[in-house]
């Protein structure tokens, strides 16, 4: 079988998550956005004023908004404005973010995921690395059935 030419085409790349963590707050009243501690930022590698998908877990919403830094150290998850209607206080929800990738550059890109725990401090990171299409298919790199353990504060 032949491989497809990945030279010009460009995918989006999910670079960092931070999976399950708990949002702290819904508030109507303010411009728009995610508000988002610094440390989770920084362990997930993404930055203010960037796009995210936000997806509750709870109630299965999905919604793309853009990050605004909270306090360092309070393990905020805000969701403002608008998005405030799909999300409360203690929902679980998964946020990722995502960049434009020449196709013939993800083999070998890092994808990172923050776990948290239920007060949204870190307990662990984890690294996936991306095959290429040649490497699909090997058992060490199937995750299917993973499940995921949470971790209680």
């Amino acid at each position: 079988m032949t491989l497809p030419s990945l030279d010009g085409a460009t995918r989006a790349f999910m670079y960092g998550k931070l999976h399950r963590v708990t949002v702290t707050g819904a508030d109507l009243n303010y411009v728009g956005s995610i508000t988002i501690d610094p440390l989770m930022l920084e362990a997930a590698g993404l930055l203010p004023h960037t796009a995210v998908d936000v997806v509750n877990i709870t109630n299965g919403e999905r919604i793309t908004t853009y990050i605004i830094e909270g306090a360092k150290g309070s393990g905020t998850v805000c969701l403002n404005g608008a998005a405030a209607h799909q999300f409360n206080q203690g929902d679980l929800a998964i946020i990722m973010g995502y960049e434009q990738v020449p196709a013939q550059d993800l083999p070998g890109r890092i994808s990172r995921a923050v776990h948290v725990d239920s007060r949204n401090q870190i307990v662990a990171v984890d690294e996936y690395v991306t095959p290429s299409l040649s490497q699909l298919g090997r058992p060490a790199a199937n995750r299917e059935g993973e499940i995921y353990e949470t971790v209680e504060a």
